[in-house]
């Protein structure tokens, strides 16, 4: 039974504080009120299973949340001239997390959501959600530059700037929910519409006469107001037989059993399923996705499965294939592209990016990229991305034993290119693939710059890496004793320094890493890189105290790269070790520095593995001129 008045009254009684979470996590006023709003109709819709809920709210926030993501428009808060300058910093620092991470945050700081709950929301599992609620608060204390303990008071601040927000009469949103009821009625169950406008419906008013029409609203309000963003599984359909089958499946990883786990229908409210994934849909436009999951288990009776798995189900591997379609092949491509940037920028913790590959011969688009997490329960992530027309297919595998080939990764990705060939909106096919290792993709922490989804793991520490924001390069912490090295001088450009450390990991005030770039021109960036080799040389031969061991060695006309680990004596009982690399790329040049602390160190061969990145990194700052 649908009652007017308990709804009414968790519609007055509820909207403000979603609106509170929603601004918080976006930054957009007029974009989480129509979002509230929005998910209001929708709880009006449903109002005979949703009035029957516990917790109604687990129900209605996930779809505000979600809706003003979506809506919201960058930095919007730039342009806000009425809002105060604290407020202002608060949401600069917000902005600077995850989205994940952000959303934790707020939820942390603004509802009264356990932590259990608060992953759930977001698609993680406890323990996860807590290490990233962790990173999260260093993160925003940092950026605000303030204590931890002083975040949920800044989050409550934020309310300030919705005081004066104006709301759609509650029998309002029900007519709106009654008009998207009889439309789905109409159309159907499978086919979802966006009837949030409809003679009138969705107007802003305040203690004055409700007003007719969507226009009254927009004249009046002061607050943009924003169509409503259509569901998006219409009549387009995946095929599920055309996703890859269990006899396909074992190519995830030879040797163990695998057994599908569920196939389930996307969209933009959906679960992220994959190591990565920002958002349920590469595309918020996709007119239909599918997702089929698997899970790869020892076989019964090996060593393996007798309890050396990952997990008391003995899973030493899962995987999955999302598939989505697009509009048109326009729209599939910018997916790629969006898809791409989640595990070329990975934001889960302790997870770093190894490599990136272009796929030729399968589809019109696709790469391919390895990457592993580390600490207690480590893993090697190989991800297959492909575009065919308009469609979009990625396929996902996490290994805790041995990870997939990379032959058995593109063989994979190519069987599900052409499991789609020839189905509604594919493109190419796939032939005899062929793989190249590429530099990683910008991911915009700066030009030059290594980001966190590059660094390696470092033993005994706590937490993950946090990078300080880019800052010219007045100091270089990144040099030693030895050779003092200055990114300050005449014919020095672009100079920008950032350091990387663990805010969670106690007594470790020397542990970190830092980088420094600069540009100049090229017989003096070789003329630079030359002169700290020729420092470091002399200083092993010239100090008794100091060892330095070449650990890496390499030019060619455009590039050099020399590392080294060095051990400079302090005094009689103790020394202190320093692990240092100088790469240059052109006229772009850049130095590294890690210095450990105890047993919190990293390894030489990932040290060195990481130099070779900074190089890479490097082709952003020597193609700006």
């Amino acid at each position: 039974m649908r009652s007017p008045e308990t709804f009414d009254a968790y519609y007055v009684e509820t909207r403000t504080r979603l609106l509170h979470e929603a601004f918080a996590l976006t930054g957009d006023a007029p974009a989480a009120r129509a979002a509230v709003r929005d998910a209001f109709v929708v709880a009006w819709h449903h109002w005979r299973k949703v009035a029957l809920l516990e917790d109604r709210d687990a129900y209605v926030r996930p779809l505000a949340l979600r809706r003003a993501r979506r809506r919201h428009t960058a930095r919007i808060w730039h342009r806000d001239k009425s809002l105060e300058p604290e407020a202002r910093l608060t949401l600069d620092a917000l902005s600077r997390l995850t989205a994940r991470q952000r959303e934790l945050l707020v939820l942390n700081g603004l509802s009264a959501l356990t932590l259990t709950d608060m992953g759930r929301i977001v698609g993680v599992p406890r323990s996860d959600a807590e290490r990233e609620l962790q990173t999260a608060t260093a993160q925003f204390a940092l950026h605000r530059d303030v204590a931890t303990t002083e975040v949920a008071r800044l989050l409550h601040d934020l309310a300030g700037p919705l005081e004066s927000t104006r709301w759609p009469r509650a029998t309002v949103v029900r007519r709106a929910g009654a008009a998207r009821r009889r439309t789905h009625t109409v159309i159907g169950a499978g086919l979802a519409t966006a009837a949030l406008v409809v003679s009138g419906s969705l107007v802003a008013t305040g203690s004055g006469a409700e007003a007719t029409s969507l226009a009254e609203e927009k004249g009046g309000s002061g607050i943009t107001v924003h169509s409503p963003s259509p569901d998006t599984t219409g009549t387009a359909v995946v095929d599920d037989a055309r996703l890859l089958t269990a006899d396909q499946a074992t190519r995830f990883g030879r040797g163990l059993d695998w057994r599908e786990k569920a196939t389930t229908p996307g969209g933009p409210d959906g679960d992220l399923l994959a190591p990565c994934q920002r958002e349920p849909l590469a595309d918020p436009g996709a007119v239909a996705s599918l997702a089929r999951t698997w899970v790869g288990a020892p076989a019964s009776g090996t060593k393996a499965g007798k309890g050396s798995g990952a997990g008391s189900s003995g899973a030493r591997a899962t995987a999955v294939q999302l598939v989505e379609r697009s509009a048109d092949p326009r729209a599939a491509g910018s997916a790629f592209d969006a898809a791409s940037l989640w595990f070329a920028g990975c934001a889960d913790p302790r997870t770093q990016l190894v490599a990136t590959r272009t796929v030729k011969r399968v589809g019109d688009d696709a790469r391919q990229f390895r990457l592993r997490t580390w600490g207690k329960r480590p893993s090697d992530v190989s991800v297959g991305l492909a575009r065919t027309g308009s469609l979009l297919v990625a396929t996902v595998v996490t290994s805790r034993g041995r990870p997939v080939t990379d032959r058995d990764a593109t063989t994979s990705l190519a069987a599900a290119v052409n499991a789609l060939c020839g189905a509604d909106g594919a493109g190419a096919c796939a032939g005899r693939a062929r793989t190249r290792t590429d530099a990683p993709l910008d991911v915009g922490a700066g030009p030059g710059l290594l980001s966190v989804v590059d660094l390696p793991p470092v033993a005994a520490v706590r937490g993950p890496w946090v990078g300080t924001d880019p800052a010219r390069a007045r100091t270089n912490d990144a040099a030693t004793r030895c050779d003092n090295t200055s990114f300050q001088g005449k014919g020095i450009s672009r100079a920008l320094t950032r350091t990387f450390v663990f805010p969670e990991t106690r007594n470790s005030g020397q542990l970190g890493l830092t980088q420094t770039v600069g540009a100049m021109n090229e017989p003096a960036a070789r003329a630079f890189v030359e002169k700290v080799r020729d420092r470091i040389r002399q200083c092993g031969q010239a100090n008794l105290g100091t060892s330095v061991t070449p650990l890496a060695s390499s030019s060619t006309a455009g590039t050099d790269l020399q590392a080294w680990a060095l051990s400079i004596e302090l005094n009689d009982k103790q020394s202190f070790p320093f692990l240092m690399a100088i790469v240059r790329d052109g006229r772009a040049v850049s130095q590294l520095g890690f210095a450990p602390e105890g047993a919190m160190t990293m390894s030489r061969d990932d040290f060195v593995a990481l130099s070779r990145r900074a190089l890479q990194r490097l082709a952003t700052l020597d193609a700006r001129g």
